[in-house]
């Protein structure tokens, strides 16, 4: 090697590796390093594999070495430039071989050399720099990805830019080779990730580089190796903008409380700079109106406005630089008015249509009532004639005989059957229920006619005998809770006293007649109204009703002195000057005849008509729950099927072979537990319904009134009538003592006379409501075969009140475990799943580099970055499974199936990579479904892409290429 210029030297074939090394090793720079660079690069290429492992033993580290000298001089001169892209080409060519490949991925400063020899100012350096990194990212192992984004990251760490900033810029350049090469970067960066939040960061980090800028230029460019590249950016953007999207249905399915989605949501912006905005979103959330109709058309804008930032149709970050007002289009707004106002008119007539169903009802009631009543008189009148009728002495009896004991058999009354005898075979826990024996039955009692046997099944019985099975019974440790001590009542009390003492040392003028304590708390009456004490007489006598309230009355009864002391404070009408207020007031009042119990009528008058409206749905509360407990067949199969596993569970005790049980018993049902104590019979009983008798579950429909009625106490409304008749029977006799007065402007008894009239009416139909109700409760108990005296009306609608609310809460939590479960499940196959392709991935790679031995295992790195320039290598990088549909709540469309990466149709490219084609993906956003008009020509441009037949790389069909395309397929 005595000189490498003008092509003096030997043929590079015959020159051997050791002389390359020496001359590296000597330090040979300017022209004589370029020369010798570039006589390696051809020797390299041209030699076999045997040759480049000779030379690569010691020949990698000082190629490294002289690129890391030549890109730390300071002042680079031509040749520097010219021979750092020859070293770029020897890595090149060391690296187009199984063992060069291996060899520069081990080393561990060859990424950072290649990153810090990115240099837009040197277009064709940088282009095959950009190709060596994007190729070792298709290729190598799963931590390759974060080297090569550490090195470029340190590359440009001391030039204070973004670290893609260089790689954008290489897209400015005007030289297509070099945006094609740049492209292939970006997209071997942004589709390695496996993760969807990595492969979203990395682009958005390009976009916020220029990227977005510069995009809408390249696409202008005429060039097919440029458009391969776009269209592979563009199609893997779109689906990471799907699958992201599905992200929404994820959250939907698996954060479906409000709390939890808080929570979740708070614990990521905390102690960040982001919970300032968060808490400005909430803030402005809460001047949205309380309106009926306008809340949710307000939060209906909201919600399309953050769904159109978060999930971006460009499948990007929206530009952050952006800080015009927001242009949103309320045009819908009209339609949503016009919505509300058919919502109104709705409303109207549905409220119209409740009362008239309501008087309906009750005219129903009252009928019913009044025929009952008929019915009484009949009964008794045909009392009466048997009556008469027995004054004939009957004949004597026939003499039927002694009966022996032996004759008399115990028989089950109304044609009932002995229950089936259960032995199952292992030993389960017990259902404590109240039994129900034939003799408490009536003929028409609901458990004579049950038929539970139509349930019975054998993977019911055996299910249940599994479930609470006590071989592995846990015991129970229950926690009492301490009483908690109740507070001290006397310091009240005492503070009262202690303060009305206080008021009444502010008293100026003395008493003369009240007790001091009636003075007080005529005093606080007074000054709570305000009106002059001549004003308060009139309004009473002449019940001013406009002005008269009902606290107003109810305080003046309370506090008014008795009729001796108003009767004393007569005498004192000459000093009226020098009384108190409480006196005063005393005086006027006492001018007033019977005005307690005037006070008393008036009162009762302003009363009545809330009394009315509280007793009146109150009954037909009453009235609709029986009704519906005994014309609801969901709920009566619910009670066969409980039977059944009753007598099932209690199999040789002496709750066995019953043939009913006391309705109180249902809410008991959630006090069995499981074997494994995670669930109880309850919890069994709703699954089993929901799996096997999904009618049953109708019941909790059919018991809507339950809940009212379980607020109905029958002593209450028995006392309430009571009362209302003591008040009437006064009344009625007051107005016959004051028929009679001098007093013009005394108008009680005009007045009462009227309300007394109406108030006795309707007193009377809410008395035979009420004897209504009490004759449909008692059939109904009957029915049940429950005794009235040990149950009330409260407490029977109260326990199936309970007991529909514990059914639908054990439905909910049903639910909740089957979505855990399935969680589970999913996120163990995933896992499997996950473990599975890695290894398969692993594999592959491998399998990669193992180029066939007949061609000496060369070619690879040409194989890699034809692939590359093809889209080849890009393509099913992330092979998805198509979404499930059965797991989304609400499926959402799409109007296009994702598109495949091939070449432009309407150009003619030397090259076209195979067709393939790709599963359609729903979108989970409506502004995915409707496209442009635009877009949907180059999605039908795409489709007749994808019917042409492409050929492969060359025509003989059976290359090298054509076999490492396969294998990069199957990554």
């Amino acid at each position: 090697m005595r000189n490498w210029k003008g092509g003096s030297l030997r043929s590079s074939s015959q020159i051997a590796p050791q002389e390359f090394l020496s001359e590296l090793k000597c330090g040979a720079t300017d022209e004589r390093l370029f020369a010798c660079l570039d006589s390696l690069r051809v020797s390299l290429t041209s030699n076999p594999v045997s040759w480049v492992q000779s030379f690569g033993h010691e020949g990698l580290g000082l190629l490294l070495d002289t690129l890391e000298k030549l890109l730390l001089k300071k002042h680079q001169e031509k040749v520097d430039k010219k021979s750092q892209h020859k070293v770029i080409q020897c890595l090149k060519a060391f690296m187009n071989n199984k063992y060069g490949l291996e060899r520069i991925l081990g080393e561990e400063k060859s990424l950072a050399l290649l990153a810090q020899a990115i240099d837009p100012g040197q277009p064709a350096m940088m282009t095959d720099v950009v190709k060596l990194l994007s190729a070792i990212c298709i290729v190598g192992e799963e931590n390759t990805l974060e080297k090569v984004l550490e090195a470029i990251t340190m590359a440009t760490e001391g030039r204070g830019v973004a670290r893609f900033n260089p790689i954008v810029q290489g897209l400015s350049v005007r030289s297509v080779q070099l945006q094609v090469a740049c492209m292939q970067l970006i997209n071997a960066l942004v589709t390695s990730p496996d993760e969807l939040d990595f492969r979203l960061h990395i682009r958005n980090e390009f976009m916020r580089c220029g990227l977005r800028e510069i995009l809408p230029s390249l696409n202008a460019v005429k060039n097919d190796a440029l458009d391969i590249q776009l269209k592979v950016f563009e199609e893997h953007k779109e689906e990471d903008m799907i699958e992201f999207s599905h992200r929404l249905e994820d959250i939907r399915n698996e954060l479906d409380d409000i709390g939890d989605v808080f929570n979740v949501l708070y614990s990521s912006v905390k102690d960040t700079s982001t919970e300032s905005h968060f808490l400005s979103i909430l803030q402005h959330l809460l001047l949205v109106r309380n309106d009926y109709f306008t809340q949710p058309q307000y939060f209906k804008i909201i919600e399309e406005c953050v769904s159109q930032i978060v999930l971006h149709r460009s499948g990007t970050d929206p530009d952050f630089a952006y800080r015009k007002r927001l242009d949103v289009d309320f045009s819908h707004l009209l339609e949503v008015c016009v919505d509300k106002a058919r919502a109104e008119e709705f409303e109207q007539r549905a409220s119209e249509l409740a009362q008239k169903l309501d008087e309906e009802f009750l005219g129903r009631q009252e009928a019913q009532a009044q025929l009952l009543k008929k019915e009484e008189k009949i009964n008794e009148l045909e009392a009466e004639i048997q009556s008469y009728r027995n004054q004939t002495p009957p004949p004597p009896p026939l003499a039927l005989g002694a009966l022996t004991s032996s004759t008399i058999q115990l028989i089950l009354p109304f044609g009932l059957k002995p229950k089936k005898e259960f032995k199952p075979e292992t030993s389960i826990k017990r259902l404590n229920w109240s039994k129900i024996s034939p003799q408490e039955m009536s003929e028409n009692c609901f458990w004579v006619i049950a038929k539970e046997d139509r349930y019975e099944n054998e993977d019911l019985l055996t299910r249940l005998a599994i479930t609470f099975s006590t071989q592995r019974a846990e015991a129970k440790v229950s926690e009492e809770s301490e009483p908690v001590e109740e507070p001290l009542k006397y310091t009240r009390r005492e503070d009262e006293d202690l303060e009305g003492k206080k008021c009444i040392k502010k008293r100026v003028k003395e008493l003369k007649v009240l007790d001091p304590k009636i003075a007080q708390n005529l005093s606080i009456f007074l000054g709570s109204f305000r009106m002059p004490y001549e004003e308060i007489r009139r309004i009473i006598l002449e019940v001013d009703e406009d002005q008269l309230t009902e606290p107003m009355i109810q305080n003046l009864v309370k506090y008014l002195p008795d009729q001796e002391q108003l009767n004393a404070l007569v005498k004192y009408k000459s000093e009226y000057a020098n009384l108190s207020e409480p006196e005063q007031f005393g005086v006027v009042m006492s001018s007033v005849k019977r005005l307690r119990p005037r006070l008393n009528s008036i009162l009762f008058k302003l009363q009545f008509e809330e009394q009315v409206s509280n007793l009146r749905p109150d009954i037909m509360a009453v009235n609709t729950a029986c009704d519906e407990m005994r014309k609801s067949k969901p709920f009566s199969r619910l009670l066969e099927l409980i039977l059944l596993v009753g007598n099932f569970m209690n199999a040789g005790s002496r709750n066995a072979q019953s043939f009913g049980f006391n309705l109180s018993s249902l809410c008991k049902l959630k006090d069995t537990k499981s074997a494994d104590q995670k669930s109880t019979l309850l919890h069994f009983l709703a699954e089993i319904c929901e799996e096997k008798f999904p009618e049953v579950l109708k019941f909790v429909e059919d018991l809507q009134h339950v809940d009212q009625a379980s607020r109905v106490s029958a002593e209450n409304l028995e006392k309430s009538l009571r009362q209302m008749e003591k008040h009437l029977l006064q009344l009625e006799k007051d107005l016959d003592t004051f028929s009679s007065t001098d007093d013009q402007q005394d108008l009680l008894h005009s007045k009462m006379a009227r309300f007394s009239m109406q108030a006795r009416d309707q007193y009377l139909k809410l008395v035979i409501m009420h004897s209504n109700m009490m004759t449909l409760y008692l059939n109904m108990l009957e029915y049940f075969a429950i005794d009235s005296k040990k149950t009330s009306v409260e407490e029977l609608f109260t326990d199936l009140s309970n007991f529909r609310a514990m059914f639908m809460q054990a439905v909910k939590e049903n639910a909740r475990r089957r979505e855990a479960e399935e969680k589970q499940r999913k996120a163990r196959i995933a896992k499997e799943k996950a473990e599975r392709e890695k290894q398969e991935r692993q594999t592959k790679k491998k399998r990669l580099l193992e180029v066939n031995t007949e061609n000496d295992e060369t070619g690879v790195m040409d194989c890699l970055l034809e692939a590359l320039q093809s889209g080849a290598a890009f393509r099913d990088r992330r092979k998805r499974a198509p979404r499930p549909r059965e797991n989304m709540k609400a499926p959402l469309q799409r109007s296009r199936s994702r598109q495949n990466i091939n070449f432009n149709s309407t150009r003619a490219p030397t090259t076209k990579e195979p067709h393939y084609e790709s599963e359609p993906h729903p979108s989970a956003a409506h502004r995915l479904t409707h496209r442009p008009e635009g877009e949907r020509e180059k999605a039908r441009v795409r489709e007749k892409e994808k019917e042409q037949t492409p050929m492969l790389c060359s025509s003989n069909g059976d290359t090298d290429v054509e076999a490492l395309l396969a294998r990069l397929r199957a990554l």
